[in-house]
């Protein structure tokens, strides 16, 4: 869906980490969308999304019900927040998939942990090592940055900073439905669209329009 919205957007999309899944797809996918008013957009893209459909991996053709996390995090400079890397665990280790023999031979991926918060970032598509560290890092930052600005809401809210979302029913703040009837609602907004092939295509920009007022 995001890489669909990049594409007509004319936003530059790439890939920094993946996890297979066991079935098909991905379990776990990273990536840096970049262009003008990118952020302003998929901010509001942020939590947890439901989708329910008849899977192709049920034999008995059952209706399911499957959630995702997605996290946006903006590009946060040093000087706008400062990170000490002593805080941080570093790591090297090999990388696989795309990149040429080069990426096989040297410990070119990097693997980023933030122990206080139990934060990991893991970035492996770059061809040189330095590089993939500049983005683990970069990533951390964004991380640790939005932490504490959540941090700070929560705090003038009266609201527990230890309070996290379960990636579980009642917490998405959209649901996609393919069965019975085909709607993707926006719980945020309470805007719904009924092509649902529509908005996995990347038209989905008219679910966030309220919040983007």
């Amino acid at each position: 869906m995001y890489q669909r919205f990049a594409q007509t957007a004319g936003y530059e999309l790439t890939i920094l980490d993946t996890t297979d899944n066991e079935l098909n797809g991905y379990r776990n996918i990273s990536c840096q969308i970049s262009g003008k008013g990118a952020y302003g957009i998929l901010q509001h893209e942020s939590g947890v999304h439901r989708l329910v459909r008849k899977s192709p991996f049920n034999s008995k053709n059952k209706r399911q019900t499957g959630f995702a996390l997605v996290e946006v995090l903006p590009v946060i400079k040093a000087v706008e927040f400062s990170m000490d890397e002593s805080d941080l665990e570093i790591s090297f280790t090999m990388s696989g998939g795309a990149g040429g023999q080069n990426v096989n031979k040297r410990e070119t991926a990097v693997r980023v942990v933030h122990p206080k918060t139990g934060f990991s970032v893991f970035v492996s598509q770059e061809r040189t090592q330095e590089r993939n560290k500049e983005l683990a890092l970069s990533m951390m930052r964004a991380k640790l940055y939005t932490k504490h600005k959540e941090d700070e809401e929560k705090q003038a809210k009266g609201l527990s900073i230890s309070d996290k979302v379960s990636i579980e029913w009642g917490n998405q703040i959209r649901s996609y439905v393919f069965d019975p009837y085909q709607l993707v609602k926006d719980h945020r907004t309470n805007t719904e669209v009924r092509q649902v092939d529509k908005v996995l295509g990347g038209e989905f920009t008219e679910l966030t329009q309220d919040l983007r007022n």
